[in-house]
């Protein structure tokens, strides 16, 4: 028996009882694709150019961590209750995940920038490898905002289209 059973909690299941029927799994899904389609398109709007390789890409407006931990935790307090335990936990670890992403992820982002500076202006007098450091991690609070906004609305949404 599983822990939401024996603690009388009833999760929506859109067809049948596997973890690919459950709404809460793909409430995270949806959210996170969203945020990466509009991460793209800003992308492309701002560049002109269109890179799919950047529905991949971390960092950036909105948050897809923030929109996707949202999207769960919301959909579980739908379905278990926002009293419950289990929105308890969700709750606090898309916390967790926001505030990691606004500030430990963000400041790794800025030293490997810094870094990458460095390297570039050591390379000019020594031979040094050119692979450079990922600068685009972390988010700012805004945009850490819309994604969790982006996370509320599309739990909001599925669960209004499918849930039960």
């Amino acid at each position: 028996m599983d822990i939401a059973a024996a603690n009388g909690y009833t999760l929506t299941m859109l067809d049948g009882s596997s973890w690919y029927h459950n709404l809460t799994f793909w409430s995270g899904v949806a959210a996170w694709i969203l945020a990466q389609v509009i991460k793209l398109l800003l992308y492309v709007r701002r560049t002109g150019r269109f890179d799919p390789a950047f529905m991949l890409r971390l960092g950036g407006m909105p948050s897809s961590h923030s929109a996707t931990v949202t999207a769960v935790a919301l959909s579980v307090g739908l379905e278990a209750g926002f009293g419950s335990i289990l929105f308890a936990l969700a709750l606090t670890f898309a916390v967790i995940v926001m505030i990691d992403a606004q500030s430990v992820r963000r400041a790794a982002g800025q030293q490997a920038r810094l870094l990458n500076q460095i390297v570039d202006e050591l390379f000019l007098d020594h031979h040094f490898s050119q692979k450079k450091l990922v600068e685009f991690l972390g988010h700012t609070r805004l945009e850490v905002l819309f994604g969790m906004l982006l996370g509320i609305f599309t739990a909001l949404l599925l669960h209004s289209r499918l849930g039960g």
